[in-house]
């Protein structure tokens, strides 16, 4: 059975992959700010969670997460870096913070995780980083520019982490998950197309975690779209976007 710390675990697709993964048998080290929902995991399965509440975005915070695994038990197989917030830009009132507090929530937290995560994977046999990205990364989207901004950073950090950890024998997954249903999406006020049930989307995840793909990318046909998209013209993604902005202006009035 695995070690594995998983971050974001309190709610949507973290809470749906730390039950899979409990019932497979698995110990999980389980991060999140919802002090109560992690004791709700640690009630049903006290001797396989390890409680690690506490605020991602505070480095000092994740170290002493890091050592408390260190202490407890010594090495990590994987880490599962789920945490993180999405928030659209009015561009009316355009919230330079905004961005800073989404790139602190997306990016700085999960650069927070690996600097702790890494000494404790390096221990083990076959070590497994694991980043949840976004599917938003393919395509420009209105109002998207802080959480966009975010993910494609944290796509190009675990790239390039791949490469430079490669002769360590560290495997790199991205898992780039379209719309799923969670709390966080369920605030969105524009349609969500092929959106998954967040049990769905952590089945197809964990399904796919034990051969270590470079990828996870889901729903198949909403990526591929995308993907097609992303490879057309400027001009005509720039028009693309401008069909977009005035569909959710004229959903949201």
């Amino acid at each position: 059975m695995k070690r594995i710390w998983l971050t974001g675990a309190s709610s949507g697709i973290g809470a749906a992959l730390a039950q899979m993964l409990l019932a497979q048998g698995h110990f999980l080290a389980v991060s999140a700010r919802n002090v109560q929902a992690l004791e709700k995991l640690h009630s049903e399965h006290p001797q396989q969670v390890l409680l690690l509440p506490g605020d991602l975005t505070e480095p000092h915070e994740v170290r002493a997460m890091g050592e408390r695994i260190e202490r407890v038990w010594g090495h990590l197989d994987q880490a599962i870096l789920n945490a993180g917030t999405c928030e659209y830009l009015d561009v009316g009132r355009f919230e330079a913070h905004m961005i800073e507090r989404v790139m602190r929530a997306n990016l700085f937290s999960a650069a927070y995780c690996v600097e702790a995560a890494l000494p404790l994977l390096r221990k083990a046999q076959r070590p497994h980083l694991v980043a949840v990205c976004s599917s938003v990364t393919y395509l420009p989207l209105p109002r998207a520019e802080a959480y966009g901004a975010s993910k494609a950073a944290m796509r190009y950090l675990f790239d390039s982490l791949r490469i430079d950890l490669a002769h360590e024998g560290v495997d790199i997954t991205l898992v780039s998950p379209g719309f799923v249903d969670t709390p966080l999406t369920q605030q969105n006020d524009f349609p969500m197309p092929m959106r998954w049930p967040v049990n769905k989307a952590a089945t197809y995840i964990i399904n796919r975690l034990e051969k270590r793909p470079l990828e996870i990318a889901f729903p198949g046909p909403f990526i591929a779209a995308l993907r097609l998209l992303a490879i057309l013209p400027q001009r005509l993604q720039l028009a693309l976007g401008k069909v977009m902005t005035r569909s959710v202006t004229g959903e949201s009035s």
